[in-house]
Protein backbone atom coordinates (compact mmCIF):
# COMPACT_ATOMS: atom_id res chain seq x y z
CA UNK A 1 0.00 0.00 0.00
CA UNK A 2 1.40 3.37 -0.98
CA UNK A 3 1.08 6.39 1.20
CA UNK A 4 0.44 9.76 -0.33
CA UNK A 5 2.16 12.70 1.22
CA UNK A 6 0.24 15.94 1.11
CA UNK A 7 2.09 18.82 -0.47
CA UNK A 8 2.68 21.78 1.81
CA UNK A 9 0.19 24.58 1.30
CA UNK A 10 1.52 27.47 -0.74
CA UNK A 11 1.78 30.76 1.12
CA UNK A 12 -1.07 33.16 0.50
CA UNK A 13 -0.48 36.42 -1.29
CA UNK A 14 -1.51 39.80 0.07
CA UNK A 15 -4.25 39.85 -2.57
CA UNK A 16 -5.72 36.51 -1.47
CA UNK A 17 -5.76 37.59 2.16
CA UNK A 18 -7.24 40.95 1.15
CA UNK A 19 -10.10 39.30 -0.76
CA UNK A 20 -10.70 36.85 2.09
CA UNK A 21 -11.23 39.72 4.53
CA UNK A 22 -13.36 41.68 2.06
CA UNK A 23 -15.63 38.62 1.78
CA UNK A 24 -16.23 38.70 5.55
CA UNK A 25 -17.71 42.23 5.52
CA UNK A 26 -21.51 42.24 5.65
CA UNK A 27 -23.11 43.57 2.48
CA UNK A 28 -26.03 45.87 3.47
CA UNK A 29 -27.82 45.14 0.16
CA UNK A 30 -29.89 42.19 -1.02
CA UNK A 31 -27.00 40.26 -2.59
CA UNK A 32 -29.40 38.41 -4.90
CA UNK A 33 -30.15 41.67 -6.68
CA UNK A 34 -26.71 43.26 -6.49
CA UNK A 35 -24.93 43.66 -9.83
CA UNK A 36 -21.69 44.68 -8.15
CA UNK A 37 -20.55 42.30 -5.36
CA UNK A 38 -18.98 44.03 -2.39
CA UNK A 39 -15.49 42.42 -2.78
CA UNK A 40 -15.37 43.72 -6.37
CA UNK A 41 -16.22 47.24 -5.22
CA UNK A 42 -13.62 47.21 -2.46
CA UNK A 43 -10.91 45.81 -4.72
CA UNK A 44 -11.73 48.51 -7.27
CA UNK A 45 -11.46 51.40 -4.79
CA UNK A 46 -8.23 50.06 -3.26
CA UNK A 47 -6.57 49.53 -6.65
CA UNK A 48 -7.86 52.87 -7.90
CA UNK A 49 -6.48 54.62 -4.81
CA UNK A 50 -3.12 52.94 -5.34
CA UNK A 51 -3.23 54.14 -8.97
CA UNK A 52 -3.25 57.85 -8.07
CA UNK A 53 -7.05 58.28 -8.12
CA UNK A 54 -8.38 60.36 -5.23
CA UNK A 55 -12.14 60.50 -5.87
CA UNK A 56 -14.95 58.24 -7.01
CA UNK A 57 -15.10 59.72 -10.51
CA UNK A 58 -11.48 58.96 -11.28
CA UNK A 59 -11.63 55.55 -9.58
CA UNK A 60 -14.64 54.58 -11.73
CA UNK A 61 -12.90 55.82 -14.90
CA UNK A 62 -9.73 53.93 -13.99
CA UNK A 63 -11.77 50.77 -13.38
CA UNK A 64 -13.47 50.99 -16.77
CA UNK A 65 -10.14 51.54 -18.51
CA UNK A 66 -8.56 48.56 -16.70
CA UNK A 67 -11.49 46.18 -16.49
CA UNK A 68 -9.52 43.34 -18.07
CA UNK A 69 -6.92 43.73 -15.33
CA UNK A 70 -9.53 43.60 -12.56
CA UNK A 71 -11.05 40.49 -14.12
CA UNK A 72 -7.78 38.66 -13.51
CA UNK A 73 -8.80 38.53 -9.84
CA UNK A 74 -12.64 38.69 -9.70
CA UNK A 75 -15.41 38.17 -12.30
CA UNK A 76 -16.78 41.73 -12.65
CA UNK A 77 -19.61 40.25 -14.76
CA UNK A 78 -21.40 43.60 -14.94
CA UNK A 79 -18.28 45.71 -15.24
CA UNK A 80 -17.57 48.37 -12.65
CA UNK A 81 -20.02 50.84 -11.09
CA UNK A 82 -19.95 54.50 -12.04
CA UNK A 83 -19.27 57.40 -9.72
CA UNK A 84 -22.86 57.63 -8.45
CA UNK A 85 -23.10 53.95 -7.55
CA UNK A 86 -19.66 53.98 -5.93
CA UNK A 87 -20.82 56.88 -3.75
CA UNK A 88 -24.00 55.09 -2.71
CA UNK A 89 -22.30 51.77 -2.02
CA UNK A 90 -19.36 53.16 -0.03
CA UNK A 91 -21.80 55.22 2.05
CA UNK A 92 -23.60 52.06 3.15
CA UNK A 93 -20.69 49.92 4.34
CA UNK A 94 -20.44 49.67 8.13
CA UNK A 95 -17.20 51.57 8.96
CA UNK A 96 -16.63 49.58 12.17
CA UNK A 97 -16.66 46.29 10.24
CA UNK A 98 -14.48 47.78 7.53
CA UNK A 99 -11.93 49.01 10.09
CA UNK A 100 -11.90 45.59 11.74
CA UNK A 101 -11.29 43.93 8.37
CA UNK A 102 -8.38 46.32 7.83
CA UNK A 103 -6.76 45.51 11.18
CA UNK A 104 -7.24 41.77 10.65
CA UNK A 105 -5.70 42.04 7.17
CA UNK A 106 -2.68 43.93 8.49
CA UNK A 107 -2.10 41.35 11.20
CA UNK A 108 -2.37 38.47 8.70
CA UNK A 109 -0.17 40.19 6.13
CA UNK A 110 2.52 41.58 8.45
CA UNK A 111 2.50 39.02 11.28
CA UNK A 112 5.72 40.17 12.98
CA UNK A 113 5.41 41.62 16.44
CA UNK A 114 5.22 45.40 16.57
CA UNK A 115 7.57 47.19 18.97
CA UNK A 116 6.60 50.89 18.77
CA UNK A 117 3.02 52.06 18.17
CA UNK A 118 2.09 55.74 17.88
CA UNK A 119 -1.56 56.74 18.24
CA UNK A 120 -2.74 60.12 17.06
CA UNK A 121 -5.78 61.78 15.50
CA UNK A 122 -6.29 63.53 12.17
CA UNK A 123 -9.19 65.55 10.79
CA UNK A 124 -10.29 65.34 7.14
CA UNK A 125 -10.90 69.05 7.01
CA UNK A 126 -13.29 69.32 4.07
CA UNK A 127 -15.53 66.44 5.11
CA UNK A 128 -17.79 68.72 7.19
CA UNK A 129 -21.41 69.35 6.18
CA UNK A 130 -22.52 72.77 7.39
CA UNK A 131 -26.04 72.35 5.99
CA UNK A 132 -26.57 69.30 8.18
CA UNK A 133 -24.60 70.72 11.12
CA UNK A 134 -22.03 67.91 10.93
CA UNK A 135 -18.37 68.46 11.73
CA UNK A 136 -15.48 67.08 9.71
CA UNK A 137 -14.63 63.47 10.52
CA UNK A 138 -11.78 62.93 12.93
CA UNK A 139 -9.98 59.60 12.74
CA UNK A 140 -7.64 58.21 15.40
CA UNK A 141 -4.98 56.01 13.80
CA UNK A 142 -2.38 53.60 15.12
CA UNK A 143 0.96 53.60 13.31
CA UNK A 144 3.89 51.22 13.70
CA UNK A 145 6.68 53.77 13.59
CA UNK A 146 9.61 51.46 12.92
CA UNK A 147 7.71 49.53 10.23
CA UNK A 148 5.95 52.61 8.79
CA UNK A 149 2.76 50.62 8.77
CA UNK A 150 -0.81 51.69 9.53
CA UNK A 151 -2.22 49.22 12.06
CA UNK A 152 -5.78 50.43 12.51
CA UNK A 153 -8.12 53.38 12.88
CA UNK A 154 -11.26 54.44 14.73
CA UNK A 155 -13.54 57.35 13.92
CA UNK A 156 -14.24 59.76 16.78
CA UNK A 157 -17.99 59.77 17.53
CA UNK A 158 -19.96 62.96 16.90
CA UNK A 159 -19.77 65.50 19.73
CA UNK A 160 -16.90 63.60 21.36
CA UNK A 161 -13.12 63.77 21.40
CA UNK A 162 -10.28 61.30 20.86
CA UNK A 163 -10.70 59.85 24.35
CA UNK A 164 -13.88 58.11 23.16
CA UNK A 165 -12.14 56.41 20.23
CA UNK A 166 -8.77 55.44 21.72
CA UNK A 167 -10.03 52.63 24.05
CA UNK A 168 -12.01 51.07 21.17
CA UNK A 169 -8.94 51.15 18.95
CA UNK A 170 -6.72 49.70 21.68
CA UNK A 171 -9.13 46.82 22.26
CA UNK A 172 -9.19 45.98 18.55
CA UNK A 173 -5.42 46.15 18.22
CA UNK A 174 -4.94 44.09 21.36
CA UNK A 175 -7.02 41.13 20.18
CA UNK A 176 -5.03 37.87 20.33
CA UNK A 177 -2.08 39.63 22.02
CA UNK A 178 -1.67 42.02 19.10
CA UNK A 179 -0.13 44.70 21.34
CA UNK A 180 1.69 42.44 23.78
CA UNK A 181 5.21 43.71 24.42
CA UNK A 182 4.74 46.91 22.42
CA UNK A 183 5.35 50.46 23.59
CA UNK A 184 2.31 52.64 22.83
CA UNK A 185 2.85 56.40 22.63
CA UNK A 186 0.04 58.95 22.72
CA UNK A 187 -0.04 62.73 23.10
CA UNK A 188 -1.07 64.47 26.32
CA UNK A 189 -4.83 64.11 25.74
CA UNK A 190 -4.48 60.46 26.77
CA UNK A 191 -2.43 61.05 29.92
CA UNK A 192 -4.97 59.64 32.34
CA UNK A 193 -5.46 56.50 34.34
CA UNK A 194 -8.17 55.05 32.09
CA UNK A 195 -6.07 55.07 28.92
CA UNK A 196 -2.91 53.96 30.72
CA UNK A 197 -4.77 51.06 32.32
CA UNK A 198 -6.27 50.07 28.96
CA UNK A 199 -2.78 49.89 27.43
CA UNK A 200 -1.42 47.84 30.32
CA UNK A 201 -4.43 45.50 30.11
CA UNK A 202 -3.38 44.63 26.55
CA UNK A 203 0.09 43.61 27.75
CA UNK A 204 1.74 46.76 26.38
CA UNK A 205 3.61 49.67 27.96
CA UNK A 206 2.64 53.30 27.60
CA UNK A 207 4.62 56.44 26.80
CA UNK A 208 2.45 59.48 27.53
CA UNK A 209 3.23 63.16 27.16
CA UNK A 210 2.96 65.44 30.17
CA UNK A 211 1.79 68.91 29.18
CA UNK A 212 -0.22 71.85 30.46
CA UNK A 213 -3.41 69.78 30.65
CA UNK A 214 -1.84 68.10 33.70
CA UNK A 215 -0.29 71.15 35.43
CA UNK A 216 0.27 69.50 38.82
CA UNK A 217 1.94 66.43 37.34
CA UNK A 218 4.06 68.55 35.00
CA UNK A 219 5.25 70.75 37.87
CA UNK A 220 6.14 67.69 39.95
CA UNK A 221 8.01 66.02 37.08
CA UNK A 222 9.93 69.22 36.34
CA UNK A 223 10.82 69.66 40.01
CA UNK A 224 11.92 66.03 40.24
CA UNK A 225 14.47 66.52 37.47
CA UNK A 226 15.68 69.80 38.98
CA UNK A 227 16.17 68.24 42.43
CA UNK A 228 17.49 64.82 41.39
CA UNK A 229 20.76 63.80 43.09
CA UNK A 230 23.87 63.58 40.96
CA UNK A 231 24.21 60.27 39.16
CA UNK A 232 20.53 59.32 39.22
CA UNK A 233 19.73 60.69 35.77
CA UNK A 234 20.72 58.80 32.61
CA UNK A 235 21.38 61.11 29.66
CA UNK A 236 21.61 60.60 25.90
CA UNK A 237 22.55 63.40 23.48
CA UNK A 238 21.74 63.25 19.77
CA UNK A 239 22.46 65.71 16.98
CA UNK A 240 20.82 65.83 13.56
CA UNK A 241 21.66 67.95 10.54
CA UNK A 242 19.45 68.48 7.52
CA UNK A 243 16.95 70.72 5.77
CA UNK A 244 18.95 73.80 6.65
CA UNK A 245 19.03 73.33 10.39
CA UNK A 246 20.96 71.63 13.18
CA UNK A 247 19.01 70.08 16.04
CA UNK A 248 20.46 68.82 19.29
CA UNK A 249 18.31 66.79 21.67
CA UNK A 250 19.25 65.91 25.22
CA UNK A 251 17.13 63.08 26.60
CA UNK A 252 17.18 62.49 30.36
CA UNK A 253 15.60 59.51 32.11
CA UNK A 254 14.90 59.29 35.83
CA UNK A 255 13.77 56.05 37.45
CA UNK A 256 13.66 57.21 41.07
CA UNK A 257 9.93 57.88 41.00
CA UNK A 258 8.58 56.27 44.17
CA UNK A 259 6.59 59.43 44.84
CA UNK A 260 4.43 58.61 41.78
CA UNK A 261 3.61 55.08 42.90
CA UNK A 262 3.10 55.79 46.59
CA UNK A 263 0.27 57.37 48.56
CA UNK A 264 -1.14 60.41 46.77
CA UNK A 265 -1.78 63.64 48.61
CA UNK A 266 -5.44 64.21 47.80
CA UNK A 267 -8.41 62.28 46.33
CA UNK A 268 -8.84 62.58 42.59
CA UNK A 269 -5.19 63.29 41.87
CA UNK A 270 -3.89 61.64 38.70
CA UNK A 271 -2.94 57.99 39.16
CA UNK A 272 -1.13 56.06 36.43
CA UNK A 273 -0.49 52.32 36.83
CA UNK A 274 3.00 50.81 36.89
CA UNK A 275 4.99 54.00 36.32
CA UNK A 276 8.63 53.03 35.69
CA UNK A 277 10.33 56.25 34.59
CA UNK A 278 9.91 59.88 33.67
CA UNK A 279 11.60 61.46 30.67
CA UNK A 280 12.79 64.96 29.84
CA UNK A 281 13.59 65.97 26.27
CA UNK A 282 15.40 69.27 25.83
CA UNK A 283 15.94 70.30 22.23
CA UNK A 284 17.72 73.16 20.52
CA UNK A 285 17.15 73.77 16.82
CA UNK A 286 19.64 76.07 15.11
CA UNK A 287 18.23 77.64 11.96
CA UNK A 288 19.82 80.18 9.64
CA UNK A 289 19.50 83.23 11.90
CA UNK A 290 17.79 82.05 15.07
CA UNK A 291 17.61 79.25 17.60
CA UNK A 292 14.53 77.55 18.96
CA UNK A 293 14.45 75.89 22.39
CA UNK A 294 11.87 73.44 23.70
CA UNK A 295 11.52 71.18 26.75
CA UNK A 296 9.05 68.30 26.83
CA UNK A 297 8.22 65.72 29.49
CA UNK A 298 6.92 62.16 29.27
CA UNK A 299 5.95 59.37 31.62
CA UNK A 300 6.23 55.64 30.88
CA UNK A 301 5.54 52.22 32.33
CA UNK A 302 8.52 50.78 30.44
CA UNK A 303 12.00 50.57 31.95
CA UNK A 304 13.59 52.63 29.17
CA UNK A 305 17.20 53.55 28.75
CA UNK A 306 17.88 57.12 27.67
CA UNK A 307 18.74 55.93 24.17
CA UNK A 308 15.55 53.89 23.79
CA UNK A 309 13.49 56.73 25.23
CA UNK A 310 14.99 59.07 22.64
CA UNK A 311 14.06 56.69 19.83
CA UNK A 312 10.52 56.20 21.14
CA UNK A 313 9.86 59.93 21.60
CA UNK A 314 11.20 60.77 18.19
CA UNK A 315 9.37 57.83 16.64
CA UNK A 316 6.02 59.06 17.94
CA UNK A 317 6.20 62.15 15.76
CA UNK A 318 6.79 59.92 12.75
CA UNK A 319 3.02 59.51 12.60
CA UNK A 320 2.81 63.17 11.59
CA UNK A 321 5.17 63.14 8.60
CA UNK A 322 5.02 59.46 7.62
CA UNK A 323 1.24 59.07 7.84
CA UNK A 324 -0.74 62.30 8.21
CA UNK A 325 1.49 64.35 5.89
CA UNK A 326 1.54 61.56 3.31
CA UNK A 327 -2.26 61.27 3.38
CA UNK A 328 -2.67 65.02 2.90
CA UNK A 329 0.00 65.58 0.26
CA UNK A 330 -0.04 62.31 -1.70
CA UNK A 331 -3.65 61.17 -1.24
CA UNK A 332 -5.28 64.62 -0.94
CA UNK A 333 -7.11 63.52 2.19
CA UNK A 334 -7.70 67.10 3.34
CA UNK A 335 -9.30 67.95 -0.02
CA UNK A 336 -11.81 65.08 0.06
CA UNK A 337 -15.36 66.45 0.02
CA UNK A 338 -17.14 63.22 0.94
CA UNK A 339 -19.80 64.21 3.43
CA UNK A 340 -22.79 61.89 3.29
CA UNK A 341 -23.25 58.51 4.94
CA UNK A 342 -20.16 56.51 5.84
CA UNK A 343 -18.23 57.38 2.67
CA UNK A 344 -15.65 59.67 4.27
CA UNK A 345 -14.81 57.17 7.05
CA UNK A 346 -14.64 54.23 4.67
CA UNK A 347 -12.50 56.01 2.10
CA UNK A 348 -10.09 57.00 4.87
CA UNK A 349 -9.67 53.27 5.55
CA UNK A 350 -9.25 52.61 1.81
CA UNK A 351 -6.34 55.10 1.75
CA UNK A 352 -4.75 53.17 4.60
CA UNK A 353 -5.09 49.93 2.62
CA UNK A 354 -3.51 51.60 -0.41
CA UNK A 355 -0.72 53.25 1.58
CA UNK A 356 0.34 50.02 3.29
CA UNK A 357 0.45 48.16 -0.02
CA UNK A 358 2.34 50.93 -1.82
CA UNK A 359 4.85 51.09 1.03
CA UNK A 360 5.49 47.35 0.75
CA UNK A 361 7.20 47.76 -2.65
CA UNK A 362 10.80 46.55 -2.74
CA UNK A 363 12.15 49.33 -4.93
CA UNK A 364 13.82 52.69 -4.48
CA UNK A 365 11.00 54.84 -5.84
CA UNK A 366 9.28 57.46 -3.70
CA UNK A 367 5.69 56.91 -2.61
CA UNK A 368 4.58 59.53 -5.10
CA UNK A 369 6.38 57.75 -7.94
CA UNK A 370 4.94 54.40 -6.88
CA UNK A 371 1.41 55.77 -7.16
CA UNK A 372 2.26 57.13 -10.60
CA UNK A 373 3.68 53.77 -11.65
CA UNK A 374 0.55 52.02 -10.38
CA UNK A 375 -1.59 54.35 -12.48
CA UNK A 376 0.50 53.80 -15.60
CA UNK A 377 0.97 50.04 -15.25
CA UNK A 378 -1.59 47.73 -13.62
CA UNK A 379 1.11 45.06 -13.64
CA UNK A 380 2.91 47.10 -11.00
CA UNK A 381 -0.21 46.85 -8.81
CA UNK A 382 -0.37 43.11 -9.47
CA UNK A 383 3.23 42.68 -8.36
CA UNK A 384 2.49 44.42 -5.05
CA UNK A 385 -0.77 42.57 -4.44
CA UNK A 386 0.54 39.13 -5.34
CA UNK A 387 3.62 39.17 -3.13
CA UNK A 388 3.78 35.92 -1.18
CA UNK A 389 4.18 36.16 2.58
Amino acid sequence: MSLSIAEPALPKSRLRILLDHFAEIDDPRDVRRADYPLPEILLLVVCGSMADCDDYENIALWGKAHLSFLRRFLPYEHGVPGERWLTILMNRINPALFSKAFTDWVRATWPEKIDLVAIDGKTSRRSHDRSAGEKAIHLVSAFATTRRLVLGQEAVPDKANELAAIPVLLERLGTDDGLKGALVSIDAIATNGTIASAIRAEGADYLLAVKANQPTLRAEVEACFNDAPTGTIEIDVQCDKGHGRIEERTVSVLREIDWLNGHRRFPGELRLPDVACIIKVKSRAQLAEKSRFETRYFISSAHLSAQKAAGAVRGHWGIENQLHWVLDVLFNDDQSRLRKGHGAKNMAVVRHFALNIIRSANDKHSLKSRRKLAGWSPNYIAELLQQSL
